[in-house]
């Protein structure tokens, strides 16, 4: 049994794997071949929700018809172009992340990820951190009804650690990831590392903010609990 009552459920985009910005250049590129013309900036403020939630936001500034064919047109458009930026390199774990786990790990302090992602574009993430999905429980927009910023992903990952939600952590890099967390009756706790800044996070409900993964294991002792 895990020797700590406390439980860390992770964000993956942003807070584990350094792959927001590429995520916003996909979504430019999928939105661009439908002729939807939308600011970067914008795009930017919306990574982190599920990416049908995401769309249909996106679309209904744009005052354009929100149909399901568009909606999946954009998102296979976006996995394709996702895919491709991954295989070139530019993905890659952020600072301390893969320590960060390991160091839980040893200390039996379970620990699971929460992505609005689906699992075609989150399990090259997954491979790149060296996490085994057999070993660590990993829930995808595709195995629950709604994502960020509703709770269903992190009440999941708490269920598939057979843990309270109350006792546990919520690790994310976006607003959305706070919202969640809230809603689901859990603590919050921000990095920065996905874009968002420390008084957004702070004031979306995190209780701790840190720069990335590395910054918060060598804090790790003002959210863990200790034997």
């Amino acid at each position: 049994m895990p020797r700590s009552d406390t439980a860390f459920l992770f964000d993956l985009d942003g807070t584990l794997i350094d792959s927001v910005y590429q995520h916003v250049l996909a979504w430019k590129e999928a939105l661009d071949r439908e002729g939807v013309d939308i600011s970067v900036w914008r795009i930017h403020r919306k990574i982190g929700m599920s990416g049908g939630l995401f769309a249909d936001i996106l679309l209904r500034e744009t005052d354009l018809e929100i149909t399901a064919e568009r909606l999946e047109r954009l998102r296979q458009w976006h996995a394709e172009v996702f895919k491709q930026l991954h295989a070139q390199g530019s993905v890659r774990p952020l600072p301390g992340a893969r320590e960060l786990l390991a160091w839980l790990t040893e200390r039996d302090i379970p620990w699971a990820i929460a992505t609005s992602g689906r699992m075609e574009t989150a399990a090259p993430n997954i491979e790149a951190l060296g996490v085994d999905p057999s070993k660590v429980p990993v829930v995808t927009r595709d195995q629950v009804r709604h994502a960020k910023p509703d709770p269903d992903l992190f009440l999941a990952a708490a269920a598939r650690l057979g843990v309270d939600i109350h006792q546990s952590l919520v690790i994310g890099d976006s607003v959305w990831d706070m919202l969640a967390a809230q809603r689901a009756r859990a603590l919050g706790v921000g990095v920065l590392c996905g874009g968002y800044g420390q008084a957004e996070l702070q004031q979306s409900g995190a209780f701790r903010v840190y720069d990335d993964p590395a910054d918060l294991l060598r804090h790790i002792d003002e959210v863990a609990a200790r034997d």
